[in-house]
C-alpha cells in the first residue's frame, strides 16, 4: 500500500509547481487526447521525449514515477498480451484457434503499452505538483459554466476534495493495519485464493469503522463551521493564469503539430 502515490503532493519550487493547476488540467487532459494522433515510431518517440522533459521539469526523483507505475503494470501488460493474442495483421507468427500473434498485434500491443505508462507518468506529474486543494480549485472553475445548467458543481468538488484529501490518509491506515496484524502472525499472499481473501478481513473491518468515524468527524466541522451547500461561497484562495500557463498551452500545441506532420 505503501507504493501507492495517488493523490499525494511532494512541496516544490519546480517549474511544474509554479504553474495554474487549470493549466496542468487542461494540458493532462489534452496529452491524453493527442496521444492517439501517434501511430509510429517517429510520434513515440516525441511523445516519450516530451514525457521525459515533463518528469524533469517537476524535479521530482524517477524513483517515484516507478514507483507509482508498479501497482499498475500488471494490469497494462495484460491489456497489452490480450492485444498481441487476439490482434491478427501484418506477417502471422502463431495462428491456434482463436489465438493470433502477427506483426499487427505485437506493434500495436507496443503502442499501447507506451499509451498506458505515459497517461499514468502524465496524470502522476499532476497530482505530485499540485496540492489537492488547488487540483479541486481548478476543477471548480473549469466546470463552473455548468451552473447554469443546475449541475451542483460545488458538491461535486468538495466531494473530489475530500477524497483526494484521505485517500493518502486511508493508504497508510491500512499499511498500520496489515503491519499490525503481521504482528499478530498474519500472513498476506499466502495459500490459495480462499485463505488470501479470508486474511483480508482482519482489514476491512478497522478501517470500515475508522472511515465512519472520520466521515462523522468531518460533518460534525462542517456543521460547526455553518456550511450550507446551496448557498452561494466566495473563496479565499485565488487562481492566477501567468505567461508560464500560455508557454504550456503553446507547447501542447506544438507537440499537437508535430504528431499531425509525422502521423502516416
Amino acid at each position: 500500500m505503501n507504493k501507492l502515490i495517488l493523490g499525494r503532493y511532494f512541496p516544490g519550487d519546480s517549474y511544474l509547481h509554479q504553474l495554474d493547476p487549470r493549466a496542468k488540467i487542461i494540458a493532462g487532459f489534452y496529452f491524453i487526447i493527442i496521444l492517439f494522433l501517434a501511430n509510429n515510431w517517429q510520434s513515440y518517440f516525441i511523445l516519450w521525449l516530451f514525457t521525459f522533459i515533463v518528469l524533469r521539469l517537476s524535479n521530482i526523483s524517477m524513483k517515484i514515477y516507478i514507483r507509482g507505475l508498479k501497482p499498475l503494470i500488471w494490469l497494462i501488460l495484460f491489456t497489452v498480451f490480450l492485444q498481441i493474442l487476439f490482434t491478427a495483421g501484418g506477417e502471422i507468427y502463431v495462428d491456434y484457434g482463436i489465438i493470433t500473434i502477427s506483426q499487427f498485434g505485437i506493434i500495436n500491443g507496443f503502442y499501447i503499452f507506451c499509451r498506458f505508462v505515459m497517461i499514468v507518468f502524465i496524470s502522476t506529474v499532476v497530482t505530485l505538483t499540485t496540492k489537492p486543494i488547488e487540483l479541486t480549485d481548478g476543477i471548480n472553475h473549469l466546470l463552473s459554466p455548468l451552473r447554469y445548467l443546475k449541475i451542483p458543481i460545488h458538491e461535486m468538488t468538495l466531494m473530489l476534495s475530500i477524497s483526494l484529501r484521505f485517500i493518502p490518509n486511508l493508504l497508510d491506515e491500512t499499511q498500520k493495519v496489515m503491519d499490525a496484524q503481521r504482528a499478530r502472525g498474519t500472513e498476506f499472499g499466502m495459500g490459495n485464493l480462499l485463505q488470501q481473501m479470508k486474511a483480508l478481513v482482519p482489514i476491512f473491518i478497522p478501517l470500515f469503522v475508522s472511515s465512519l468515524n472520520r466521515a462523522e468527524d468531518l460533518a460534525n466541522a462542517l456543521e460547526v463551521r455553518g456550511y450550507q451547500s446551496a448557498q452561494k461561497r466566495s473563496s479565499f484562495r485565488k487562481l492566477h493564469w501567468c505567461f508560464k500557463d500560455t508557454i504550456a498551452m503553446l507547447t501542447m500545441l506544438l507537440l499537437t503539430a508535430c504528431l499531425v506532420f509525422l502521423r502516416q
